[in-house]
């Protein structure tokens, strides 16, 4: 069982920022920036390792659900934009990184990692969750 499936069963506490009964969105505790969320499939495959190995409507209905937690980054950090990664190397199931920007710099996963305590995490899931339109 990976860390992001101890996660979804709530076996490991996280910062939710949101979830349906297929995808799950919480923030990345070792983040590029505040607001850093990884979304994750949950069913039919909660471990596949690899984003193309997901059938096709798993992977796109990653992909909306991702879009809507985006649009939540995006107005609760004031961004520009907010880059999308798929990286799948850090842990063995699928997840897409989704990171405010201001600069394409800021996408660099050799930047160093903020260190953020546990009320200002509470407070930047909180004001995601809440500039998500319901999904």
């Amino acid at each position: 069982m990976t860390l992001f499936t101890r996660i979804i069963n709530g076996e490991i506490p996280s910062y939710k920022v949101a979830e349906d009964d297929r995808y799950y969105a919480f923030l990345d505790i070792n983040p590029l920036k505040k607001g850093h969320t990884l979304v994750i499939p949950k069913l039919p495959e909660p471990e596949a390792d690899y984003i193309f190995d997901l059938d096709d409507d798993t992977l796109a209905g990653l992909m909306v659900f991702a879009k809507k937690v985006a649009a939540g980054i995006k107005a609760a950090t004031d961004c520009k934009r907010v880059g999308v990664a798929v990286l799948g190397m850090e842990v063995n199931h699928v997840h897409v990184h989704l990171v405010p920007l201001d600069s394409e710099k800021d996408m660099l996963f050799t930047n160093p990692k903020l260190q953020l305590g546990a009320d200002e995490m509470a407070e930047i899931a909180n004001s995601i969750a809440q500039a998500i339109d319901p999904v």
